[in-house]
């Protein structure tokens, strides 16, 4: 049948890649770190990109996003966040799985079909009515839990805060998402179009604290880097990282930065 030649394919592609991916990451090294649990050796390069990305927010990404939620109810913003979170479901599951995390399969499975079939294709979210827990991973937490290091803390373009870890597995998300290999165009790529829109939401609901830090700070590339930093292992569990002893936001959706 050709979805399920299609789900084959995927999953051939998607070992191909984690196979390369877990060599190279496997093989690298944290390298020296600061006092404060901090290895950026590209830090001069970062900080060109961090001033790139500084003048875009400033000049496009949050005049979008006011623009953005000032035009749109609030409900239809709610609706089309709901939607992309759905949508990534599918990838949460591959992930979970690939941990060895069958509780957290089953919680992405159940989210996924709770709110696709009673939720209007995951308009709404009837699963936090259930309280049906929410489960999030990635495939960067996919190389932490199989002992890839966390590499060189790198800022990209248009993207933020990252690590090198962190990088590939965004890098290799693209392709964990069964949804992308049996949904023809041009429907696939909604689930773009909805994150994205649903990411324009977060930086307006979010302003004052992503404010604060790129435009207040006395130094806001150091300030973001800790931050993003801090969370990323916080939320990964790396009690090895010098910075990751506490958590520095109570709600993570305080964090502006959270992965």
């Amino acid at each position: 049948m050709p979805i399920f030649s299609s789900v084959k394919r995927a999953a051939t592609k998607i070992a191909l890649i984690a196979c390369t991916v877990v060599l190279t990451a496997c093989a690298s090294t944290n390298g020296a770190r600061n006092a404060d649990g901090i290895f950026d050796p590209y830090e001069q390069d970062n900080r060109k990109v961090h001033a790139f990305n500084r003048k875009l927010d400033e000049k496009l990404v949050r005049p979008a996003a006011s623009g953005y939620s000032s035009f749109l109810p609030d409900e239809v913003e709610n609706s089309v966040s709901h939607f992309a979170e759905n949508l990534g479901q599918p990838s949460i599951m591959v992930n979970s799985l690939l941990q060895g995390d069958l509780r957290g399969v089953g919680l992405s499975m159940a989210r996924f079909l709770t709110n696709t079939l009673l939720g209007f294709g995951g308009l709404l979210d009837p699963a936090e009515t259930w309280e049906i827990a929410e489960h999030d991973t990635d495939f960067g937490e996919t190389l932490y839990k199989w002992g890839a290091g966390e590499g060189a803390y790198i800022e990209l373009p248009g993207l933020g805060p990252s690590t090198v870890r962190a990088t590939t597995g965004k890098v290799v998300d693209l392709f964990t998402n069964p949804l992308s290999y049996v949904v023809g165009s041009p429907e696939k790529y909604y689930g773009t179009l909805a994150s994205t829109s649903s990411r324009l939401s977060d930086r307006d609901r979010y302003s004052s604290t992503i404010d604060s830090i790129l435009y207040e700070s006395e130094d806001s590339y150091a300030q973001a880097r800790l931050i993003y930093l801090q969370n990323r292992r916080f939320a990964l569990g790396d009690e090895g990282s010098a910075s990751s002893a506490e958590d520095p936001y109570s709600d993570p959706y305080e964090d502006p930065y959270a992965q």
